[in-house]
């Protein structure tokens, strides 16, 4: 497999995120064994189980060898209320997956976000360790073995690269990321543990402070695999990013950093967003704007796979606003 055969798959692949394919379009190649000729482990795509039946035919279609949540591993999913566990929608995207034989790749134990009222009442040191270590324990027991990565903590940093505000910082200071990854490794020896952010592709403050938390979690002597970028990226600026997806030499270095502490990297929440409407110009934009990405990941070792964010129909993002995803 040639390189600009695999990037025009994943080009075409940006598209289909929001696009049903035709089956008559179905490359000749699937996306995932496409980056497997590469060496990289998996093309992957996010799964909320809606009543979609062909939604899930193309992602378990062949074009996808891994299957990320979207939500139903987050703590308000799993952990409404302390000490109950709602397992029915992450068991469903567990049988999906080992049904149709795909690895899945969870996400996420410990965030700011999605996190039951609950948890952010917490006022104590104590009860706040004890409440983390039962959540990972309890959540990654449940998909122990079945979870090929884990997004351990998600999201920690603010834009300039110092700790983001959150209950887990005020309660337990910054050693709660080493220690979240402890109780992780502690949980499920065997899962590949990751931390994961947006806006780190560009290399600048947010990428160093990535950087420096993987330096914090092994300066303690714990199990950290990878990082996660996630990739939520424009091939134009929009009214939420300025900056278009960075170059393939930019991309290349910001992953080989991470290389270079000796953790692997992966790109986890892939999509390319440009304004409305869309025309020709916009759609090769977007698919130089992916073939960047593709490029980078085959140009370091250690970069692992990509996932696809959302699923695969036309669409706007609410929470980007009048922004395609491609």
């Amino acid at each position: 497999m040639h390189l600009p055969t695999l990037s025009a798959l994943l080009a075409f692949g940006s598209i289909a995120v929001c696009t049903p394919l035709d089956p008559r379009q179905q490359t000749a190649t699937a996306l995932d064994a496409a980056i497997k000729a590469r060496g990289r482990s998996y093309i992957g795509t996010s799964l909320t189980i809606r009543n979609d039946n062909t939604e899930q035919n193309i992602i378990r279609s062949a074009e996808f060898g891994s299957i990320t949540p979207e939500n139903a591993m987050k703590w308000d999913a799993t952990e409404p209320n302390r000490g109950q566990f709602n397992w029915g929608s992450a068991d469903a995207i567990a049988n999906f997956a080992t049904q149709n034989g795909k690895q899945m790749r969870c996400h996420t134990l410990v965030w700011y976000s999605q996190l039951p009222g609950w948890v952010n009442q917490i006022n104590n040191n104590a009860t706040l360790m004890s409440v983390m270590e039962n959540h990972i324990k309890q959540v990654m027991g449940r998909y122990k073995g079945k979870c090929t990565h884990w997004d351990v903590v998600n999201e920690a940093l603010n834009e300039d690269g110092t700790n983001r505000d959150n209950v887990f910082l005020r309660l337990i200071g910054e050693q709660y990321l080493p220690i979240a990854f402890r109780m992780a490794a502690a949980a499920d020896p065997s899962a590949k543990l990751y931390y994961n952010d947006y806006n780190l592709e560009y290399g600048t403050a947010k990428h160093l402070g990535a950087l420096r938390i993987v330096k914090l979690v092994q300066s303690w002597g714990v199990k950290i695999d990878g990082v996660g970028l996630q990739g939520h990226l424009v091939s134009e600026p929009t009214g939420t990013q300025s900056e278009v997806t960075p170059s393939v030499a930019v991309l290349t270095k910001v992953l080989q950093d991470y290389a270079n502490l000796g953790v692997d990297v992966a790109y986890t929440e892939l999509d390319v967003r440009s304004r409305t409407p869309s025309n020709t110009q916009k759609l090769a934009d977007a698919a130089a704007a992916w073939a960047r990405i593709a490029q980078s990941c085959i140009n370091v070792q250690r970069c692992v796979g990509m996932t696809i964010w959302v699923s695969y129909f036309y669409c706007i993002h609410s929470l980007f606003g009048l922004e395609i995803l491609r």
